[in-house]
């Protein structure tokens, strides 16, 4: 899944899939971002609006 247009998804479905994908392939919200050339902080935001926090000691939006 592209995420380069993520500021038009759902937070609930991108939440989801961004978890996903730092799991199974990245080993960091700063890799993912790297790959997708996207925003970290604008990703972060994002979810925000969806009520999701980033926690980087596990790595995971939640």
């Amino acid at each position: 899944m592209d995420l380069s247009k993520f500021e038009t998804m759902d937070t609930v479905m991108l939440m989801s899939i961004v978890n996903m994908k730092i799991r199974d392939e990245f080993n960091t919200l700063d890799d993912l971002a790297k790959f997708f050339d996207i925003d970290r902080e604008q990703l972060i935001a994002k979810l925000a609006t969806g009520g999701f926090d980033f926690l980087p000691e596990v790595q995971q939006f939640r």
